[in-house]
């Protein structure tokens, strides 16, 4: 009987350190930024964010009563001096 090889188990990945990088240079090959994937994320659960207070506005505002101007119909009361 052969012997147990921990060799050959099949391996879990640590997915934090994998994924893609960014990085920006200038034109004297300076680095000016990094960008990983969690930044990707970070703006991408934003835009969401953002887009649901969008609509819960824009459904709010539009249940809520006009505000615009209307002018009275009835005729000014005459003042007498």
């Amino acid at each position: 009987m052969n012997k147990f090889d921990s060799t050959k188990l099949p391996t879990r990945f640590n997915n934090t350190n994998d994924g893609w990088l960014v990085q920006i240079y200038n034109g004297e090959r300076r680095l000016l930024c990094v960008l990983e994937s969690s930044h990707a994320w970070s703006f991408l659960l934003g835009c969401g964010f953002g887009l649901l207070v969008a609509v819960v506005w824009f459904n709010l505002a539009n249940q809520s009563p006009s505000r615009t101007y209307e002018p009275a119909t009835t005729p000014p009361e005459m003042w007498v001096d």
